[in-house]
């Protein structure tokens, strides 16, 4: 029943029947799920897009330009129907003549893949109209001058997204993949898509969040997470981890391993192969990681202070305890890192050396450049995500895991929907998006803290972030520091990262851009031999030319990483076994925080 060579399947009587029977189990299907819809728990709708006033300003001004320079629109306006009539009159000359001519200058576009989107003249002509209306909306963006710049980056953000949106591959009648699995399933691919979608609803009361990975094949502690460790400490904000040695003797000084709250903390240890947990106890290292917990209402009045005072201060200090030291090597990944740095500052203007020296991994300081995230990070996304917070105590996995997958819409939006709601298809058993899909929601008060004062108001590089009776500047950073960043990093711009690293007060400082983005460029061990990653002494330049002069090395990061912290890290001593007399194990790593779902 496939097609594809591109020509129609043959379908039979029989067929047809059976094809009725099932789309009359759709209709039922269909029914559950307006029920489901009915009864969704409403959100604040400034969640959803930019509030009006960003159109009524880009209209003003698209309309405005139009008033100075007339032909401007009309040449945009008789380019856009001139392509129009030629797709209808190429399309008419593919029905009657069988034959279809090459498109040139197209780009390629994976969504388009199907031999039908160039053999089969609907397909054709609907691949063509799309694509020529997404030029004409990219032009008419492109052609808005009286905006100022972060107004400018919102309008072409929201436009590609709708854009995006509107591509017919997201529509079953216009989709040739989902309409061939239809008839060659008789419906039944329907059929699956639909409970798909109905049970990624009722997993998140109505909100729509696709489904990335199989969850039936994997297991917390099972296949994955799976280094051993005992949870040696726990309160209300977090269980530590500390890891078995996997060498007889182990570096003096212990490290302390900050991962970000927004996400569990096995993105490093995922699996043996790629684990960095792993790779640092292998190198003769006494590893204790934080498992923060996964917030709910209770928690709605923690903020960044209980974070820094419950979290990265409390464990440092049970870690000196434990490893009978005066000194961690401390490590904070993302948001952790941003962390760590404000804890770095507050240690300073108290006087305590407990942090020997600091590793960032992805790491955001100074907030003056948002990159991607800037359509997100003004007052009428923020202020309605503080309304939502308000009402709810947190803020939802669910708004932050949205808010990510759409700066990359195609890939964790539209083709899974596609492949899990139109093709009935299984998620895939992908280790990573199990991960990307086991979010956790933010206390209320600490992600207000962030989006206001980090984000927005970008304190810790100005007039201080007032914080626990101390202005916190990123000046005060001053303990020798090593900070990975990323190339392709959407999240955390490598360039951005940089700017803040400068900023420090830190004689001692190691840059390093690695290959690849926010979780590959980290998670990349030396057995794979993928990325390379860039190094230079210089932090004096910007950021354009120290990239340009630096030096390029194959392979990954870790091993340098490593041999920096050996000096760091003191005489080899004994290796420590989890815990002691007053830090009885709690229980085998990963823990029981890291078992908490978000929507629980």
């Amino acid at each position: 029943m496939t097609t594809s060579d591109g020509q129609a399947p043959e379908v039979t009587e029989e067929h047809i029947e059976r094809l009725t029977e099932n789309m009359e189990k759709v209709e039922q299907l269909s029914k559950r799920l307006i029920e489901i819809m009915a009864g969704k728990t409403p959100h604040n709708h400034a969640l959803d897009g930019p509030n009006q006033e960003l159109y009524a300003k880009a209209a003003t001004a698209y309309w405005a330009e139009v008033w100075q320079n007339p032909a401007k629109l009309m040449e945009q306006q008789v380019e856009f129907w001139s392509k129009s009539v030629l797709n209808f009159a190429e399309a008419q000359r593919a029905m009657t003549t069988g034959e279809a001519e090459d498109t040139p200058g197209q780009k390629p576009d994976r969504r388009f893949s199907n031999p039908m989107w160039d053999t089969n003249p609907y397909f054709r002509f609907i691949r063509q109209q799309y694509q020529t209306n997404a030029q004409a909306i990219e032009q008419a963006v492109a052609s808005v001058e009286d905006l100022d710049v972060k107004d400018k980056q919102r309008l072409s953000y929201f436009s590609q997204q709708i854009i995006d949106m509107m591509a017919p591959t997201n529509f079953l009648a216009t989709n040739p993949d989902a309409l061939e699995k239809a008839v060659e399933t008789e419906g039944q691919s329907l059929i699956k898509g639909l409970e798909n979608l109905v049970s990624d609803l009722e997993a998140n009361d109505g909100e729509l969040v696709v489904k990335l990975a199989d969850e039936s094949a994997f297991e917390i502690g099972g296949n994955i997470a799976t280094t051993p460790g005992d949870v040696i400490f726990r309160n209300r904000m977090m269980e530590l981890i500390q890891y078995k040695p996997a060498t007889e003797t182990v570096h003096e000084t212990p490290i302390v391993l900050f991962p970000p709250w927004i996400n569990k903390y096995y993105i490093l240890d995922l699996k043996a192969q790629n684990s960095l947990i792993k790779w640092v106890t292998e190198q003769g290292y006494t590893l204790f990681v934080v498992s923060w917990v996964n917030a709910n209402k209770s928690h709605a009045d923690i903020g960044l202070d209980d974070y820094i005072q419950e979290g990265f201060l409390t464990a440092i200090d049970e870690v000196k305890k434990i490893c009978k030291v005066k000194q961690v090597n401390a490590v904070g990944y993302c948001i952790a890192g941003t962390t760590l740095s404000l804890t770095l500052s507050l240690l300073k203007q108290r006087g305590d050396k407990s942090v020997k020296s600091a590793t960032f991994f992805t790491t955001l300081t100074d907030f003056g450049e948002q990159g991607e995230f800037t359509p997100f990070l003004q007052n009428d996304f923020v202020d309605g995500i503080e309304q939502q917070v308000s009402k709810d105590g947190i803020l939802k996995a669910w708004i932050i895991g949205r808010t990510m997958s759409f700066l990359r819409s195609r890939d964790l939006i539209y083709t899974p929907a596609i492949r899990s709601y139109m093709m009935g298809e299984t998620p895939p058993a992908f280790d990573l998006l199990y991960w990307n899909g086991d979010g956790a929601n933010l206390p209320g008060r600490m992600a207000m803290q962030y989006l206001r004062g980090l984000c927005q108001s970008n304190d810790f590089v100005g007039d201080g972030f007032e914080l626990m009776g101390h202005k916190l500047s990123i000046k005060d950073v001053d303990v020798p520091l090593m900070a990975i960043t990323c190339e392709t990093d959407h999240i955390a711009a490598w360039k951005d990262c940089y700017r803040g690293v400068q900023q420090m007060g830190s004689k001692s400082k190691t840059f390093v851009v690695s290959e690849s983005g926010h979780i590959a460029g980290i998670v990349n061990p030396p057995s794979k031999k993928k990325y390379g990653h860039y190094t230079n002494p210089d932090l004096k330049a910007d950021a354009e030319t120290w990239l340009k002069e630096a030096d390029f090395h194959e392979g990954s990061w870790w091993p340098l990483w490593e041999a920096w912290l050996k000096r760091r890290s003191g005489k080899q001593v004994p290796a420590r076994e989890p815990g002691d007399s007053k830090h009885p194990s709690l229980c085998p790593a990963p823990g029981t925080y890291v078992l908490v779902k978000a929507n629980n």
